[in-house]
């Protein structure tokens, strides 16, 4: 077959694939193999052999663990407990409500490792509270958006192991890498969301601030508190890798 014609043959495997609402990524392979049978320069075998190799990988493995890890502690109660203690520190701020969803996103972040468990564990709970305290729906959408994806930039980060796999490169020196930016991403989102709760009218958290309370909840959130702690302590001091 010519080039052309090869050509044709993969754009149209993958345009009914699509129009038959097959997964963008299965159309995508469909419309490879559609390649390979259409040419005689690559073989299944040779397909199967570097899929095999590909995935053969001991640092890639900590993709599945993290996400894991992150349901785990999204059912465990863990963003509930953070949450509490965040709430208790910066409820009564303008706009506190807010604010406390970015904190307890960057917390989330630096245990999960990806994005959507954190705006799954997080919205979850924070999403009816602000509709139900007055807040914007496209504000809180766009909030919990932005703030779960600091989960891709604070370590760490399944993107991270997927890059760092790919080039070749230190998974750690690369979580060492999103600590700034995460921080300043999270910090900007909280200097947003307090001007914009004070341009809308929004108020804070009624409740006085209360040390036997602050303390019952740092108490209570002890161990998601350290978790954070445990997981980048343990891969910066040597104790464990992240796989």
């Amino acid at each position: 077959m010519t080039t052309g014609a090869i050509a044709a043959v993969v754009f149209i495997t993958l345009i009914v694939s699509l129009v038959l609402t097959v997964p963008i990524g299965f159309s995508l392979g469909i419309a490879s193999l559609a390649y390979i049978f259409a040419t005689d320069q690559l073989t299944l075998g040779f397909v199967a052999r570097n899929m095999v190799t590909g995935t053969d990988s001991f640092p890639i493995m900590a993709i599945p663990f993290f996400v894991f890890a992150g349901e785990l502690m999204g059912g465990g109660g863990i963003s509930k407990r953070l949450l509490d203690v965040a709430n208790v520190f910066f409820g009564r701020i303008r706009g506190g409500l807010a604010i406390v969803t970015v904190v307890v996103c960057m917390f989330f972040a630096a245990i999960s490792g990806s994005g959507p468990a954190t705006v799954a564990a997080v919205g979850g709970m924070v999403v009816p509270t602000m509709l139900e305290k007055g807040y914007d729906k496209k504000f809180v959408l766009a909030l919990i958006a932005a703030a779960g994806s600091i989960g891709v930039i604070i370590p760490p980060s399944i993107p991270m192991v997927v890059y760092s796999v790919t080039v070749n490169s230190s998974v750690s020196s690369l979580f060492l890498a999103g600590f700034i930016p995460g921080i300043l991403i999270g910090l900007v989102l909280i200097a947003y969301s307090y001007f914009y709760a004070r341009s809308a009218g929004y108020k804070g958290d009624t409740e006085p601030f209360s040390i036997g309370r602050a303390l019952r909840e740092v108490w209570r959130g002890k161990w998601a508190l350290l978790s954070p702690v445990i997981i980048l302590g343990g891969i910066y001091g040597g104790i464990f890798t992240p796989t």
